[in-house]
This record gives C-alpha cells, structure tokens and sequence, in this order.
C-alpha cells in the first residue's frame, strides 16, 4: 500500500483496540512460515488461503477473518494466543522510508535509526490529536518492538475485551 490515506504517528494522539472488527474485515492476512504452520497443525489447512508463494488466513463469506468471532457488541479474535504478527501490528504501519513523496512527520527514532509509523484511517480506535505521552512512551514502543521482533506480549497494541477461546 502506498501512503494513501496513511496518518503519520505524530497526528494522533491516542490509540486503543476498541474491538471494532474492522482490522479482520476485508483484509488478507499474510502469515510467515512459523505462524503458518501453527495455525495448520491446530486448526487444519481449511482455515488458510494459499497464494502465489504466500500464505493467507481464510476470510469467511461476510469478507471477515475466519477467527473473529462477535462477543457483546464486539469482535474478538479466537485466534489471539497465536495471533500472527500482521494482527498484531494493525493498524499501524512501520516502513523503512516515508509513504509519501515530499516527506511527513512519520519518524521516530527506534534503536538509533529512523524509521516511518503510520496508522490504518480505517481503525475506529484512533483519535487525532497531538501524541499523548502513553501513546508516544508506551504504545509506540511497544509496537516498534513487536514490528522488529524484540518482543511477543502485548499489552498497550491489544484489546481490553475478554478475548474468545474456542472450547
């Protein structure tokens, strides 16, 4: 995807999952051979969507991932204890270079080098705004180490909601 429509990180002030389900509506997940090959061993190939040398998780007729699972006026993941690392970091974006041709104020320096954090307008938990200090101290970090594999739990980038578990 192009910077189209992409918010650079330093126009939002605030982020949190609020469980609208549009991050698993009408996207195609792609999965790296590690995740693929979990969520095939658990839930079988049924659930995957095979493409020119990637794999994809399945969406279902309505155009939405097959794991996400409405919950009290909410959307849930119910594949949330190996969710794949693109859920993990939606809506934000980290690129190597900014999206847009004449520059934007995307950067952020992580581990000495700039790097380009935008998010997905398409998310219904962004607020605009000047960067609060748990968005810009907590959130963003915590992504960035996610993005670059330094960490695995989340804590700021999920929802609050009860997560489903298949019984």
């Amino acid at each position: 995807m192009g910077g189209r429509g992409l918010i650079p990180w330093t126009e939002v002030h605030s982020w949190s999952c609020v469980a609208c389900g549009k991050c698993c509506l009408g996207y195609r997940v792609p999965l790296k051979l590690d995740e693929y090959a979990k969520v095939a061993r658990v839930y079988g190939i049924g659930v995957l969507e095979f493409g020119l040398g990637k794999v994809y998780l399945k969406n279902s007729q309505g155009n939405r991932c097959v794991f996400q699972r409405p919950s009290l006026d909410r959307w849930v993941c119910s594949l949330q204890a190996m969710k794949p690392l693109a859920c993990k970091l939606f809506p934000f974006r980290i690129q190597s270079k900014p999206a847009y041709k004449r520059g934007d104020t995307s950067a952020y320096r992580f581990r000495g080098n700039d790097v380009y954090v935008y998010m997905d307008p398409e998310c219904d938990g962004i607020r605009i705004g000047k960067p609060s200090r748990r968005f810009r101290y907590e959130v963003l970090p915590e992504i960035l180490q996610i993005g670059f594999g330094e960490r695995v739990k989340q804590k700021y980038t999920t929802s609050k909601y009860i997560s489903w578990t298949p019984s």
